[in-house]
Formats: structure tokens, C-alpha cells, sequence
């Protein structure tokens, strides 16, 4: 009896967990903007990383970490971390699910990539090459 139940669990909870932290670009997100006085912070010259983050989640202290890596690893990127308790009206009108979500903005606040979960570095700086690549500038 409970062997039925296993497998339907793991047949939808495996997809689900290679795809947690995945940097992806959603249909309706593309091309939305957000600005230095939505997110509260000047947007960086070449890319933004915003994070969404609560207080009490473990994997938020490991984006940051990672995100501020990145962020002083390249010219230009700004990390931004916003709490999503403090922001519900911009969680909601974004459509943020869980924490931690991060956006990747380009240079004029464009969003171009996101992921709910925990990212990866190396997803993390391929989504950031894409955002600087669509800002009209030279990497």
C-alpha cells in the first residue's frame, strides 16, 4: 500500500528539486522593470542581484553569501536583499513564492533571469553574463 505512494511522491518531488535554484526566465517576467525606489537601493551600473530572504530561512544566509561573492567578483553588480515579510506588496505583484528568490536585473532594471532556492555559482554568474550582455554594453 505504501509503495504506490512513494513512487507518486518521488515522481513529482524529483523534477521539482532538480529545478530548485535554477535561474530560468518566466513568460510574463520578461521584459518587466523594477527601479532603484522599488527595490530600495540604487540598481548597479552594469547588473542587480535582488534577493528576496525571511529572517528564519537557512538557504537565505547561503544566497547571500553566494550573491555578495559574485557581486564583488564582477565591476558593476550590485546585491541587493530585500525581506520579504517588509515587502509583501512587492512579493505579491512578483509573484514571490518562496524564499529565497533571486532576480537578476540588467543595467535599466530589466528582469532577465530568476530562481526560487538556493542558486548555484556557476547559474549565478551565467545569468549575470546575460544580463550584461543585454545591456547594450561590452562585458
Amino acid at each position: 500500500m505504501c509503495v504506490p505512494v512513494l513512487a507518486a511522491a518521488s515522481a513529482g518531488g524529483v523534477p521539482r528539486r532538480r529545478r530548485n535554484g535554477r535561474a530560468r526566465v518566466r513568460g510574463r517576467d520578461d521584459g518587466r522593470r523594477l527601479g532603484a525606489a522599488e527595490i530600495g537601493a540604487e540598481l548597479g551600473e552594469r547588473a542587480t542581484l535582488v534577493q528576496f530572504s525571511s529572517a528564519f530561512c537557512a538557504p537565505c544566509r547561503a544566497t547571500r553569501r553566494i550573491l555578495g561573492e559574485v557581486a564583488g567578483m564582477v565591476p558593476g553588480v550590485t546585491h541587493v536583499e530585500i525581506d520579504a515579510e517588509a515587502r509583501l506588496d512587492l512579493v505579491r505583484r512578483l509573484e514571490i513564492l518562496k524564499t529565497p528568490t533571486v532576480l537578476v536585473l540588467d543595467a535599466d532594471g530589466r528582469l532577465v533571469r530568476r530562481a526560487a532556492g538556493q542558486p548555484r555559482k556557476a547559474d549565478v554568474i551565467a545569468a549575470l553574463g546575460e544580463a550584461v550582455r543585454t545591456d547594450g554594453r561590452r562585458p
